[in-house]
């Protein structure tokens, strides 16, 4: 079922996060990514959806609800708000927002799941092995690192019980086969090396079920069983596009915008995203996710964020003290999408006071006063103001572009400052209160020349900080120009 649209279409997703924390900067930096790229791909003209979603289900919610005091239904209106919430403050323009507890959404999976059934593509047996109630999901005795899982640093425990298991192995070929042709293609490429190395790892079946776990999707061709949590948490990505197995309940959205052109996720879920769920929409015969961008793991201050270390940073901190655009910035600027990365606060402040108020801020501020000083603050719209920096305006725009198309989100954006620092240079070169005195007239050509690339920077940065992008853009778009105020005041 391809997309079926005339207009460009571009859909793209992030995770959807497990509700039992808070939203902290992990969850921050992927939805920011997916946001940069839902605006850069809307100003390019392409009809754009953009989903994110909370996963409500499963035994770890039922414990933290429990010690809440509060029924699981309950303790997940709560949390879900906290992300909407943290996603309106980070200045995220989501299309829509999937909860796993919906009805929409459990219809979806009900559907699929019967489908895989009728297709054979499920069976039931006797599962025995090692279970962490951290992740919600088995392991292997490679995966364990002396009886514990490597992630909550906790024992395994040994579980024996009956589910039902998904055919994997039939699939794990064909899903090789794309990821080397480029048919779905995982970035950056130390990603899909990983997924490549677990392919070659005769992975066994997959268990699509739990036994006792009641906070959940019940089975729908044997209600005594759940759904497993991770299994329906997956389909999140074709049931906020109303997906149904029945055509006739197909809904408009997924005929338009499936299969998703980028889905973010982390490292930590691209087995389940690069292998598990390829496979199961095989089973269907629906198409694959066009690319995955893989993220890597986020430290701060050096150290893997905790509860237990209490160094769990909210993104509310970081925007009370660099604003909204400051703190998108700093998550966005600090290291190459898809490495490993940390946060140092203290290096915050020098890395805002020096991109931030001293370059751009700057900078914008310098040429805004010398409009209104030598121009009576006039943007004329005449060809003049494109004569002289006219090819640096066209290379800042296509090495933006070119980066932008090669999922280099870190470098795109630093590409801008580099650009507003050449342009700082250049003004001390040519030193307008010199030609202010002496020639008016090639002080003007020049002035108009900057304002213009000004608006090119502006419209370039506005993916990334929409609130600053769009001010200098409408600061410089002409004919007069519009204060746009202290962009970023410096922080001491």
């Amino acid at each position: 079922m391809p997309k079926n649209v005339s207009k460009k279409t571009f859909y793209v997703t992030t995770p959807i996060y497990y509700i039992n924390a808070k939203p902290h900067i992990g969850h921050a930096y992927s939805t920011i990514v997916a946001d940069v790229l839902a605006r850069w791909h809307r100003n390019l003209g392409e009809e754009t959806f953009f989903s994110v979603g909370t996963d409500e289900h499963g035994a770890k919610i039922a414990e933290a609800s429990e010690k809440q005091g509060l029924p699981p239904k309950e303790f997940a209106d709560i949390m879900s708000e906290k992300f909407r919430e943290c996603w309106k403050l980070l200045n995220i323009q989501y299309d829509d927002l999937i909860r796993t507890t919906e009805t929409r959404h459990k219809e979806s999976v009900v559907s699929f799941m019967q489908e895989l059934y009728k297709r054979k593509f499920i069976y039931q047996a006797e599962y025995e092995g090692w279970y962490c109630k951290g992740c919600e999901k088995f392991l292997t005795e490679k995966e364990l690192v002396s009886g514990m899982c490597p992630d909550h640093k906790r024992p395994a425990e040994w579980i024996k019980e009956k589910n039902y298991f998904f055919k994997l192995k039939k699939f794990l070929p064909k899903i090789q086969q794309m990821i080397c042709d480029g048919d779905m293609q995982i970035v950056p490429k130390k990603r899909e090396n990983e997924v490549l190395s677990l392919l070659k790892q005769n992975l066994p079946d997959f268990s699509v079920s739990r036994q006792n776990v009641r906070w959940g999707i019940p089975l729908p061709f044997d209600p005594t069983q759940t759904i497993y949590v991770w299994v329906e948490a997956l389909q999140n990505y074709i049931s906020i596009l109303g997906f149904s197995t029945t055509a006739a309940q197909q809904g408009e959205r997924f005929q338009k915008f499936w299969p998703a052109d980028v889905q973010i996720i982390g490292k930590e879920i691209s087995k389940f995203h690069c292998i598990f769920w390829p496979a199961l929409l095989l089973a269907l015969a629906l198409p694959l996710p066009k690319k995955f961008l893989v993220g890597g793991f986020f430290t701060f201050d050096g150290q893997k964020m905790s509860k237990s270390l209490g160094n769990v940073l909210a993104p509310k901190t970081l925007v009370e003290r660099f604003g909204v655009d400051g703190t998108r910035f700093l998550l966005l600027s600090q290291f190459p999408y898809g490495e490993d990365g940390d946060i140092a606060l203290a290096g915050c402040v020098e890395r805002y006071n020096a991109h931030l108020a001293d370059n751009v801020g700057n900078l914008v501020s310098r040429i805004g006063t010398m409009i209104q000083k030598y121009l009576q603050g006039r943007i004329e719209t005449h060809p003049e103001k494109q004569i002289i920096l006219e090819e640096t305006n066209k290379s800042i725009e296509e090495r933006f572009s070119a980066l932008m198309a090669r999922d280099q989100i870190q470098e795109a954006l630093l590409s801008l400052f580099e650009a507003s620092t050449k342009l700082n240079q250049h003004i001390e070169e040519v030193k307008p209160w010199k030609l202010a005195k002496t020639h008016p007239t090639i002080l003007k050509q020049h002035l108009l020349s900057w304002s213009h690339t000004l608006h090119v920077i502006g419209r370039c940065l506005a993916p990334f900080l929409p609130n600053t992008g769009e001010r200098i853009q409408r600061a410089f778009r002409g004919p007069e120009f519009q204060n746009p105020g202290i962009l970023f005041p410096k922080i001491s």
